[in-house]
């Protein structure tokens, strides 16, 4: 690797860069420097050697021009809000700060999509399009711009009834390695469907900014469904829980959300929010369409619920009462987080097929017991997604050990399952030796090929989903 980036970030890069997008634009700060060389994840703080904020896509361009030249890493981020240490400056270089580029391009409201440059998140997407009655519904939980759920290929809780970004993305504005400009479908292209030769838009769709910065997004928008209905129902067991959901799902109801927190996420959430639920598998259900179609929804499910042992059921429309009865799964990070204050949290990200949930939510239990940890569970079940919370101290190795040993076992149990280690937070550096296992070598070949003949001095993100040591052998 050292034969391939040589480049140092002294004061000629810093000089060229400033130069390019102006002095208060780049940093070398130690704060902002340690600010961008992490996530949320257990990863310990990689800074870069500088943090540099572009405002257009010609800044990238020409910064991505003197890095090339140089042989100096570059690292996209977004909001910093990823859990698998895909942000961590391995070998220095610059962080590539996405945040000054917010402006909206446009919204086509009668096509149903928006453009939107790297740094517009989800939320100011969705204030800016609501009066148009639309909404951007992809929902990771978390302040995400959309290129960096572009660069993750994020979901959420919405993902059942919506979809990943994998299935709302219709073009993008990717910069290479380079300073090449690519729009994945066509400069200015904007079709619900295309044959048109490779897809590239999905191949930079979850691609961690190993391949290219992403300056740039057409996405799909949604109507705003015009009555929501939200229920809530505890049952016996995670089997009963299942099994309702998979007659939901049977039965065609439009689901717009179906999530299940175990007893161990209901007890922390009747703590933090002086709830009184029933501490036992609890399934919260979301239902959208027309103000009789919610009902005959609702009215459904609850005989489906009722039918597997399920009890109090409860359903409301109104904002405030479905705001109340969704309280405890809005609240779980902040629940969990508050159970051990201090301690820094953590999240698994399984999917399995959904017959297997009861089995790997046994086995996740069966192995937090084995490790003596709490093993709380909040799972999108319409969709075979579910994340186990790890609390942990970063300054005590042993526990730092623990969280990995922990996700490395269950992200194991599900690929034998038929399933994979990431549903929606990505590889980083985390899951790199568990994708060579899920995709197989041949799979894996390919991957490699097309990083180095995309990014053949490896200065994209180096050590995210593939290790430079798989690159250079």
């Amino acid at each position: 690797y050292q034969r391939r980036v040589r480049g140092k970030v002294n004061e000629k890069i810093v000089s060229l860069i400033s130069g390019i997008v102006g002095p208060e634009n780049i940093t070398t700060s130690e704060s902002a420097r340690n600010l961008h060389g992490t996530d949320e994840s257990f990863h310990p703080t990689r800074a870069p050697d500088a943090v540099v904020s572009p405002l257009t896509t010609p800044h990238v361009v020409e910064v991505m021009k003197v890095c090339h030249a140089h042989r100096i890493p570059v690292i996209p981020f977004g909001t910093g809000t990823g859990f698998e240490g895909g942000v961590g400056a391995m070998h220095g270089g610059i962080c590539m700060a996405m945040h000054k580029m917010s402006e909206i391009v446009e919204v086509n409201a009668c096509d149903f999509d928006a453009t939107v440059r790297a740094g517009v998140t989800r939320h100011q997407l969705n204030d800016w399009i609501r009066a148009d009655g639309l909404h951007f519904p992809i929902d990771p939980g978390a302040g995400a711009s959309i290129c960096g759920m572009c660069s993750t290929s994020a979901s959420g809780t919405n993902a059942v009834r919506y979809g990943t970004m994998r299935e709302n993305v219709l073009n993008m504005e990717v910069v290479l390695a380079d300073g090449t400009v690519v729009h994945t479908a066509g400069e200015g292209r904007r079709p619900k469907k295309t044959s048109a030769g490779y897809n590239l838009t999905n191949m930079f769709v979850g691609s961690e900014g190993t391949l290219g910065v992403i300056t740039q997004a057409t996405v799909r928008l949604h109507g705003i469904p015009e009555a929501t209905a939200a229920a809530v129902s505890s049952f016996p067991s995670i089997e009963s829980a299942v099994d309702t959901v998979v007659q939901i799902m049977q039965c065609g109801l439009p689901m717009a959300r179906i999530e299940f927190l175990n007893a161990d996420m209901i007890r922390a959430c009747n703590a933090f929010s002086s709830l009184d639920l029933k501490e036992t598998p609890t399934l919260f259900l979301e239902f959208i369409g027309s103000p009789a179609n919610v009902e005959e929804q609702a009215l459904l499910a609850e005989e489906l619920c009722t039918g597997n042992g399920g009890e109090n059921f409860t359903w409301a429309t109104e904002h405030s009462e479905r705001e109340r009865l969704w309280r405890a799964r809005h609240n779980c990070w902040y629940a969990i987080k508050a159970t051990r204050p201090g301690a820094h949290a953590y999240s698994t990200d399984v999917v399995v097929p959904m017959s297997h949930l009861p089995e790997i939510l046994l086995f996740c239990d069966q192995l937090a017991g084995k490790m003596g940890v709490p093993a709380p569970v909040v799972g999108h079940v319409g969709d075979g997604n579910f994340h186990c919370f790890l609390l942990s101290n970063q300054d005590i190795d042993s526990e730092t050990n623990l969280i990995r040993d922990f996700s490395r076992d269950l992200a194991l149990k599900a690929q034998s399952l038929g399933g994979t280690c990431t549903g929606e937070h990505g590889i980083g550096l985390g899951k790199r030796e568990l994708l060579i296992k899920e995709i197989g070598p041949g799979a894996y070949e390919t991957m490699k090929v097309l990083k180095k003949a995309v990014d053949p001095l490896f200065i994209m993100n180096p050590e995210k989903v593939i290790a430079l040591e798989q690159l250079i052998s």
